[in-house]
């Protein structure tokens, strides 16, 4: 391992013509390298960057112009480009992405990794994220460390050493932020549709945004419940402090709060560091069915864009604008729908711009993202659809029965006349 200087950081020379350089996901971008890919981008040739979901003002629509990027979605910074087209989705699940990357469809020549200072055992920790990054570090040509001194140093079922890495630079700096999203009386409402269907004992999977918030804030009074999640935000903070947290009753990991990114501020990050009861790891934990499916009472709660009235789910886009992701949706869906006792939960609201856009609709604008054969329960701030085992014209009733009242007689005649069935 090589030590550089911010000065000695000569990306022209590190990275070739048309090569592809990653960074791991969410809140774990190396901000001082990928500054310096800005700021020397003029000097490279033909460079591509893949990014999964981001969430710092690094680049910029201009920067389209000298760099080809491509992520898994259009989330946070990667959905400011998608929106203008400058940059390309691959569209495909979490669980998908670290084979991808080992099999060469997703191309991986450098990587950036932000990284703690290491342990007595010489071995530095991933800090925020722990998803694809290890797989990504074993392809590449060459690893590029930024030792940051403010990474937490989370416990990680694969840390890094220094064998792991090529040259590193030294910083201290904070690590990328995601403020916990603002909670309204529309997301308490959806939120209090979800509880029946939460049990004593469950074990978590959950997203951001208001809708987890606040469901996460009504789980305080729980008990035993468990996290096994691909990420986390502050809210499980809470959850461990109110007792509601104990993941005492998990078949896998028991004691152990599992999840492959935290995206959430310094909170967390502190809460995370050098804690023994919080483990980092890869996306074949955090999203393989095969464990998912051992974890009883494994409640899924996940979003959408819009939902059609037989229950197909739309996660990615409207029309030609893609700013969502097919994400852990579906690798979420179908392991908590065999898992004993377990619940995949699909909340979303039921309306957008002021009401006059109804987000349960007769037919989607965008892709399928999760099929309705596997949906569970769709939840609006009407009240909840359970599409288990219901023949299609039930759906469309259940469905229907949660939209905004102001446009249901609208779906209704949709409904037949694209169904034929009476709704």
């Amino acid at each position: 391992m090589r030590e550089l200087t911010g000065a000695e950081l000569d990306l022209s020379g590190l990275i070739k013509k048309s090569e592809t350089v990653m960074w791991g996901n969410a809140c774990a971008e190396p901000l001082t390298l990928t500054e310096a890919l800005v700021e020397q981008r003029k000097n490279l040739d033909n460079v591509n960057v893949f990014m999964a979901s981001a969430f710092s003002n690094t680049f910029s629509p201009e920067h389209a112009e000298d760099l080809t990027f491509i992520s898994t979605g259009g989330v946070g910074t990667a959905g400011v480009l998608t929106k203008i087209g400058a940059c390309d989705v691959i569209p495909c699940h979490v669980s998908q992405v670290a084979g991808y990357i080992e099999m060469g469809k997703i191309p991986c020549d450098v990587v950036f990794v932000q990284v703690s200072p290491p342990n007595e055992r010489g071995e530095y920790s991933l800090g925020v994220t722990s998803d694809f990054i290890y797989t990504a570090v074993k392809k590449a040509r060459i690893v590029i460390a930024e030792i940051n001194s403010q990474t937490p140093r989370t416990i990680c079922s694969q840390p890094l050493t220094a064998d792991d890495i090529d040259y590193c630079i030294y910083s201290d700096r904070p690590v990328v932020e995601m403020q916990p999203a603002p909670v309204t009386e529309i997301d308490r409402k959806i939120s209090a549709f979800c509880q029946p269907f939460i049990p004593e004992k469950a074990t978590l999977q959950v997203g951001i945004g208001g809708v987890p918030e606040a469901l996460m804030a009504d789980l305080s009074s729980h008990r035993g419940l468990g996290i096994h999640s691909g990420m986390i935000s502050d809210s499980v903070v809470d959850l461990v402090k109110s007792g509601a947290v104990t993941n005492e009753h998990k078949e896998i990991d028991p004691g152990i709060t599992i999840t492959g990114a935290l995206i959430g501020t310094k909170k967390l990050y502190d809460f995370a560091d050098n804690n023994p009861d919080l483990r980092m790891v890869p996306a074949s934990v955090t999203h393989d069915i095969r464990v998912l499916s051992q974890l009883s009472n494994f409640v899924s709660m996940n979003s959408a864009l819009e939902v059609d009235i037989t229950g197909q789910v739309n996660a990615e886009g409207i029309g030609a604008k893609y700013f969502g992701s097919v994400g852990g949706q579906v690798d979420y869906v179908r392991a908590a729908g065999l898992s004993p006792g377990g619940v995949s939960l699909i909340a979303l609201r039921s309306s957008a711009k002021g009401g006059a856009v109804s987000k349960i609709v007769s037919q989607l604008s965008g892709p399928v993202t999760t099929p309705r054969s596997d949906v569970g329960i769709i939840v609006t701030e009407f009240g909840a659809a359970d599409l288990r085992g219901l023949p299609l014209s039930r759906r469309v009733k259940a469905m229907i029965s949660i939209a905004p009242p102001e446009h249901r007689e609208k779906l209704e005649r949709e409904a037949y006349d694209l169904l034929k069935l009476r709704a």
